[in-house]
């Protein structure tokens, strides 16, 4: 019993003593290890983020383009250029009760015309008109369900809005009367995009399952399992449709190309280390965007990819610390770093061709503090929007902020563009600026 009491002690001992110069293990008749001649690699070490400007004195000049086809815009969950260069006067605010933890999720509306959609923090369903008059609201959960305060995604068809939460329950309304058509629950809570595609709809859940439903009566038809995380990320997951083919991304950082029709799994693509699986937790990635030919998108991990559709494999990998969705336009990738760098990439070969610092004017102390939100590229300019409640506006030829106007002083979503309007949320209200 003593000597098995003597080995415990020893190991302890030596797996607590460092083998670093400093620690004075190493007696000095011994030949101390340099801290580079160890053989070691810090397995969970990021590799540092880009922090300085490239090539600030060029100039974009971009077409005369403009993307205003809704339906090739949520697809590729690419917004393109957009016809806005407003004066981002205040015009009006669709007012609803606070959610809780705004901060923590990633919120959008739906649009039906000039109208809006959006939730509250007990699940109700709003529809406002042009006008910010509510047209109707309806809430379809029970006293328990409420108390959940229940995280809202939506999209519509132009017939029916379909609905799905973090608690698990998804279910369709008429998009006009906002009458109940059909209500299910799910075996794990919802955490993406919700896609449609003719009579059916998509959406993956926490346990990183891609679900297929009906519209009409919200029967599952097919899933896609991809592998789980132990512990479950915040970060709202997403998926583009292209020919036929939807493509996803799960919260461990692999990208899967399924048949829509068929509901088979057609290519796999891990685009994270096995090594880093257990941090899951962590990764962050933006929303995936396409053209007809390619998947672009970013993580916080400084990496930002360009994936070939039909083959599943890398045409370049770039080190870019984003996870806000990228914009592109013509052979322009554009992109807002975490640590507020604008960076302007070529699409074919991955080349950066600018990075402009848009917190240029910033304090250290301020800058220490904000965190961009999202970002969308309008006629003349880009506007950001940040986690402290401030608006940039970034001038697209030179890449230089013009302007910052402060709508609050808590984070507000990725601005949203509709009908020449520029629309941004905050925790208790949709803000229109013309």
């Amino acid at each position: 019993m003593n000597k098995l009491i003597f080995f415990l002690i020893f190991v302890i001992f030596a797996a607590g003593c460092s083998l670093h110069k400093n620690s004075k293990f190493w007696t000095a008749s011994q030949n101390i290890p340099e801290e580079n001649d160890l053989n070691y690699k810090e397995i969970f070490a990021e590799e540092g983020a880009l922090g300085k400007e490239f090539n600030p004195n060029i100039k974009i000049k971009l077409d005369d383009y403009i993307g205003n086809n809704l339906s090739v815009r949520n697809y590729f969950n690419n917004d393109g250029r957009l016809d806005y260069d407003g004066s981002l006067k205040k015009s009006s605010r669709y007012k609803f009760a606070k959610i809780k933890n705004f901060h923590q999720f990633e919120p959008t509306i739906s649009l039906n015309q000039n109208n809006i959609i959006f939730f509250d923090n007990k699940g109700s369903i709003l529809q406002f008109n042009d006008q910010s008059k509510l047209i109707w609201k309806k809430n379809y959960y029970s006293k328990s369900e409420k108390k959940l305060k229940p995280v809202i995604q939506f999209a519509n068809n132009k017939s029916f809005l379909i609905i799905a939460d973090n608690i698990a329950k998804y279910y369709a309304l008429d998009l006009n009367s906002g009458e109940l058509i059909w209500s299910k629950n799910n075996l794990a809570p919802f955490n993406s995009q919700i896609k449609i595609y003719e009579d059916k709809f998509f959406i993956i859940d926490f346990s990183n399952t891609l679900r297929c439903f009906s519209i009409k009566d919200g029967e599952e038809l097919w899933n896609i399992k991809t592998e789980s995380s132990l512990i479950r990320s915040q970060k709202k997951l997403s998926m583009v449709i292209v020919k036929g083919l939807l493509y996803f991304n799960n919260s461990i950082g692999d990208i899967s190309a399924v048949d829509i029709n068929k509901g088979q799994l057609i290519w796999q693509l891990p685009t994270q280390s096995n090594l880093i699986y257990e941090a899951a937790f962590t990764l962050k990635t933006s929303d995936i965007v396409a053209d007809p030919y390619t998947l672009f998108f970013s993580n916080n991990k400084n990496k930002f990819f360009s994936i070939d559709l039909r083959t599943g494999s890398f045409n370049w990998e770039n080190k870019i610390n984003s996870s806000l969705r990228p914009s592109l336009i013509g052979n322009y990738l554009f992109t807002i770093s975490n640590e507020g760098y604008l960076i302007i990439i070529e699409k074919i070969s991955g080349n950066i061709i600018r990075v402009t610092d848009v917190f240029k004017s910033l304090k250290k102390k301020k800058r220490d503090k904000i965190k961009p939100v999202g970002f969308v590229v309008g006629l003349n300019n880009i506007y950001l929007s940040t986690d402290t409640g401030r608006l940039f506006v970034i001038d697209i030829s030179t890449g230089k902020t013009i302007s910052i106007l402060k709508i609050d002083n808590e984070k507000i979503s990725r601005p949203i563009v509709l009908d020449k309007n520029l629309f941004v949320i905050k925790d208790d209200a949709i803000i229109k600026l013309n």
